[in-house]
């Protein structure tokens, strides 16, 4: 079978690491890469630490208002698909290059395979929550991380080709957990301590856009005085430069870093804070406290297991998160075993 896969975003690619390699063992794949991610040592840097096999096709969409984006990728997409002919497309997560690569495929009746199926904020002002759904209604197989995910989708009347596998991206963290210990030089370079530090990351528009909600995340740090190591992404840059906001001493800024030195400093931090739906789960897998700065959360699960509690922007509750957040009882598994991949080539192989 010839399956084409399309990423376009950096938590898309390390789930792909984690499937591309078991699916090329019975199947052609076409890797495509719309460029969504703009940001060339974002995009470059993790398919050559990653192993990750090399994009067929980089269709260079770059940035640009969600019309645009979506637009331009259709055009290309459509092309392309007409051009491979693939038996299936293949899709993960939320972004616009999964609206486009499913969407495209639909049209031209070509069946969809989503990986990360049936996750919901219910929050619809949100473009991925847009985006998961509507990906969701047109594809053929919807490869669920969890149980409430296929209660998410039996709630819309979506029910046939439902497949809970567990996360492509606990397959993934069990995979780099130990690449990271053998290459990442983070820590020896940051000289940084074992659970000396909490780990940050901020990079949503709806908190960056904000000037208040992002001054509130800002102040919340500073005000804290513990160390903080925040992997600054372009558009946090961009926007604190335009409304002239800083932080003091105690927040370390340092350029994004590769997926390998990600994994290592969620491993050593003390807890993480974010606005992140993949370092929630991530959080989750290296067993660290997780303080999640959005309104609400897909991975309810986290929060049910009392390791994960959402704050939104508020300041004083990013506040006492930071400082007094212990989670109260052990995890239990919910993400399923590390074998998602298998399972998802078990089951297209029917």
């Amino acid at each position: 079978m010839k399956i084409l896969t399309v990423v376009g975003a950096r938590p898309q690619f390390i789930k792909a690491a984690a499937v591309s390699n078991v699916i090329r063992k019975e199947h052609e794949e076409i890797l495509v890469h719309t460029g969504q991610h703009y940001d060339e040592n974002m995009s470059k840097i993790f398919f050559e630490e990653l192993n990750i096999p090399k994009p067929d096709y980089n269709l260079g969409v770059g940035s640009g208002g969600h019309g645009k984006q979506t637009g331009n990728m259709l055009i290309e997409l459509e092309e392309l698909y007409e051009k491979e002919k693939p038996d299936m497309v293949l899709v993960y997560g939320d972004t616009n290059s999964t609206l486009a690569g499913a969407l495209c495929a639909s049209k031209l009746l070509i069946p969809v395979a989503h990986i990360e199926a049936g996750l919901r904020s219910f929050n619809m002002n949100m473009p991925e929550e847009q985006n998961r759904i509507l990906t969701d209604h047109i594809s053929k197989y919807l490869f669920v991380p969890t149980a409430s995910a296929i209660k998410n989708l039996s709630n819309e009347g979506v029910t046939s080709g439902v497949y809970n596998v567990g996360d492509v991206m606990y397959d993934a963290t069990l995979n780099f957990s130990k690449l990271s210990k053998e290459k990442s030089k983070i820590m020896k370079e940051l000289n940084l301590k074992q659970e000396e530090f909490i780990l940050a990351t901020i990079h949503r528009a709806e908190n960056t856009n904000d000037i208040n909600r992002l001054r509130n995340i800002i102040e919340a740090l500073n005000e804290s005085g513990q160390q903080v190591i925040l992997p600054l992404h372009p558009r946090t840059k961009k926007y604190m430069d335009d409304y002239n906001l800083s932080f003091n001493k105690n927040i370390k800024i340092i350029d994004p870093v590769g997926y390998l030195d990600m994994i290592s400093l969620e491993m050593h931090c003390r807890k993480i804070i974010t606005d992140s739906g993949g370092v929630q789960k991530e959080a989750f897998f290296m067993n660290k406290p997780c303080i999640t700065m959005r309104d609400e959360t897909e991975w309810v699960e986290t929060v049910d297991n009392g390791w994960n509690i959402v704050v939104g922007t508020n300041k004083a509750k990013i506040l006492d998160g930071i400082i007094n957040f212990t989670p109260n009882k052990a995890q239990q598994n919910i993400f399923g075993d590390g074998h998602a991949a298998e399972k998802i080539l078990e089951i297209i192989n029917k």
